[in-house]
């Protein structure tokens, strides 16, 4: 009988003394059950950054926390999520990144526990920066197990999936807190918002157990303590004082440290361009950002991430403050929003196919219209808006939103190669959530402080105009992005 060779193999012959390449048939495979629950775990990090914008005015009047108390609830955590995402996708890189998506998880839980019991307001600021790192050990995992055990329409797909859960996260964060405040579960008030993903995390603990496959770098790279360290001060000396400034008065030491930053920031990138030329291990390798697809898509993410952060503390603040709605209506009210992303997140994939990265320009001119009406809403009827009259501005930009962001995934992603799977990944999230903490520092601090001097209906338009001009650096950035199908 003749044999022949079958599909699982190659044809082509290895040419003697040739380095056969990797048998991608023997790659980890990332199922089902395993990418939904790595999706959970991209979730609920994003979900806890914005569902306590509802709960703030709440949590204020249990704990008598007052404005700096408050901002370091919302700041804490975003700061040690943001410094430590990039060592928790080195980390993974080398020990594991089932290991270390577990690990993030369990310690998820276990703060998220933390803060939902937190005594005083000093408790709860400690309790957010733990459950921050928490978060940075878990999220590098996700896109770096999916980039490592997924290739092809799976690949793509699992991409754009994740996408949609990082922007549905990021609206349904604030519904969830509203919803959970008002329920008042068993009398626990704001508590409930922590304390909800106690058993999200158990479950999730047990399902990657049974779900996601154990992936790292064929060559693992050790950890950077000159890069980490820099890099922390940089985004320290920045964020910090931006997000407490307002609130403390501005004290010397924000003006201090803003100008630190400059000089942090130049030093890390001197010693990471260091270590890569002499072929070290640099925590962020400059040579990463030769790749053209991953450095202008990381130019969008950046405005798209600083627009959509401050939006979404704004218009929490906006309609409970302003507008006297409780939670729950300020919650809802973003329900269009969410609505509009994940059904332009579905439609995606398809119009990718057919139209490549055109799909994003596209995406950021709806999302402009959407907040364009949103600010002609917000100056032609405060204060007598409601949930309905906002549906229309919601609804466009969201879509418009939702057309954008998770083919800025793929794109960002598309030339990193699988070892480094873990790094790429980090340099992304770490992108995308300082952000959103730079957004609340920066469009955060300009509605209060226009609020707190005159009419917050003022204030809102104000700062939803400036938000439009993000959008429009982001349509005139999206029409650089290099071309891609599929």
């Amino acid at each position: 009988m003749t044999t022949t060779s079958t599909p699982s193999t190659t044809s082509a012959s290895v040419p003697t003394g040739a380095v056969p390449r990797v048998d991608h048939t023997r790659r980890p495979v990332l199922g089902a059950l395993g990418l939904f629950t790595v999706l959970l775990g991209a979730a609920l990090p994003l979900i806890d950054f914005f569902i306590v914008n509802v709960a703030l005015p709440t949590i204020d009047h249990d704990l008598n926390a007052g404005p700096a108390l408050l901002e370091l609830v919302v700041a804490g955590y975003g700061l040690s999520y943001a410094v430590l995402l990039v060592l928790g996708g080195r980390l993974g890189d080398q020990f594991g990144r089932r290991r270390l998506f577990l690990a993030g998880m369990a310690a998820f839980g276990l703060t998220s526990l933390a803060c939902g019991l937190a005594p005083d307001a000093w408790t709860l600021v400690g309790a957010r920066v733990a459950q921050g790192a928490a978060a940075a050990l878990m999220l590098p995992q996700v896109l770096a197990t999916i980039h490592s055990s997924t290739s092809g329409a799976r690949h793509a797909r699992a991409l754009s999936l994740y996408g949609a859960t990082a922007g549905l996260a990021m609206v349904a964060g604030q519904i969830l807190g509203g919803v959970l405040v008002a329920a008042d579960l068993a009398g626990s008030g704001w508590r409930s918002i922590f304390l909800v993903n106690v058993p999200v995390a158990a479950i999730g603990l047990l399902l990657a157990v049974r779900g996601v496959p154990e992936t790292r770098s064929d060559r693992p790279a050790p950890v950077d303590l000159p890069g980490t360290l820099l890099l922390a001060v940089s985004l320290l000396t920045l964020l910090a004082p931006l997000t407490e400034g307002r609130a403390a008065g501005w004290p010397l030491w924000t003006w201090v440290a803003l100008a630190v930053f400059p000089f942090a920031a130049g030093a890390f990138w001197w010693v990471e361009r260091r270590a890569d030329r002499r072929g070290g291990t640099p925590l962020v390798p400059p040579s990463l950002l030769r790749l053209v697809s991953l450095r202008r898509g990381l130019a969008m993410v950046l405005p798209f991430s600083v627009g959509f952060g401050g939006f979404m503390f704004v218009i929490a603040v906006a309609l409970q403050q302003g507008l006297a709605m409780g939670a729950v209506a300020s919650g809802l009210a973003l329900v269009p929003m969410a609505v509009a992303f994940f059904g332009a997140s579905l439609a995606g994939p398809r119009l990718v196919g057919r139209w490549g990265t055109r799909v994003v320009p596209a995406g950021a001119a709806l999302q402009a219209l959407g907040v364009g009406l949103l600010a002609w809403t917000v100056a032609d009827g405060w204060p007598e808006l409601s949930g309905w009259s906002l549906l229309p501005g919601m609804a466009v930009a969201g879509f418009g939103q939702g057309l954008q962001l998770p083919v800025l995934f793929r794109v960002v992603l598309s030339e990193v190669p699988a070892e480094r799977a873990g790094v790429g990944s980090g340099v992304m999230v770490t992108t995308q959530q300082s952000a959103l903490a730079l957004g609340v520092a920066t469009l955060g601090s300009l509605f209060l402080s226009l609020a707190g001097s005159g009419d917050m209906g003022s204030a809102l338009t104000t700062t939803l105009l400036v938000q439009l001009g993000v959008v429009v650096l982001t349509l005139l950035l999206s029409l650089r992005l290099p071309a891609m199908k599929g």
